[in-house]
């Protein structure tokens, strides 16, 4: 019975073209919700083959989550076709790396509108949707980099510490009506972002990490489903990285 535990729920998450919000998106289908994908490019069909084998309910909204009006589309559209918002997550994000003295204005703004604003865009657009319901689920993705920083990366570094912060304002905000608000903070993680890095970085970057490898899409999908069942967590960062962060 566990498993269907999220039938007639509706799981909306940014970024699920591809990567990792694709893979938290097709968890949620797994446990029989109802999925709203998004992404900023007209919709593959073949993207929805996984989705349709599993039986469960899809919508896909195009849009841009760093434009405010996009992200109100996004949500109202989940509540009209599917009646509720029940999980809202984050994933939407890009990188755009350069050395601080390099980095123009543009470069850094890019990454901030996108991870950071784009992630208060729908928050603030879904939270008058869950406060009417008296519940819901916010999961946002941030990275080890936004606990720990990481040289070459101040912009993105910046996005998702400035995500940790939104985090625990909004869950200390619409806690009292039940909803929880909770971050992701994954380390090297195989997906697009990591395909890209040479196999020599790859073996620099797992003698960083205490569990020796990259971490799979999956487990990070898993640690979204997680924080979406337990109703007394909120305000957390839960690190999925293999050891890399170790809080006190």
């Amino acid at each position: 019975m566990r498993k269907h535990k999220m039938i007639n729920k509706t799981v909306v998450v940014t970024g699920s073209t591809r990567g990792i919000g694709y893979g938290i998106a097709l968890a949620f289908a797994q446990k029989g919700a109802n999925i709203v994908l998004n992404g900023r490019k007209p919709l593959d069909e073949t993207l929805l083959q996984s989705f349709n084998e599993l039986g469960v309910k899809t919508h896909y909204v195009q849009g841009d989550v760093q434009n405010m009006e996009d992200a109100a589309k996004l949500i109202t559209e989940a509540k009209e076709v599917f009646g509720s918002v029940d999980v809202l997550v984050n994933n939407a994000g890009i990188t755009n790396d350069k050395l601080i003295m390099r980095m123009s204005e543009e470069d850094f703004d890019s990454v901030i509108n996108v991870n950071l604003k784009g992630t208060f865009n729908t928050i603030q657009q879904v939270s008058s949707v869950m406060l009417k319901q008296k519940s819901g689920t916010i999961i946002n993705l941030s990275s080890v980099v936004g606990l720990t920083g990481n040289a070459g990366q101040a912009n993105y570094a910046a996005s998702k510490a400035g995500v940790v912060g939104l985090t625990k304002s909004v869950a200390r905000e619409l806690s009292a009506r039940g909803i929880t608000c909770n971050a992701i903070a994954p380390g090297f993680i195989e997906s697009d972002m990591t395909d890209v890095l040479s196999d020599k970085v790859k073996e620099v970057a797992k003698t960083q990490i205490p569990l020796k490898r990259f971490g799979k899409v999956e487990e990070v999908a898993q640690a979204a489903i997680f924080l979406s069942e337990n109703r007394y967590i909120t305000g957390q960062v839960l690190n999925v990285d293999g050891g890399m962060v170790m809080n006190g």
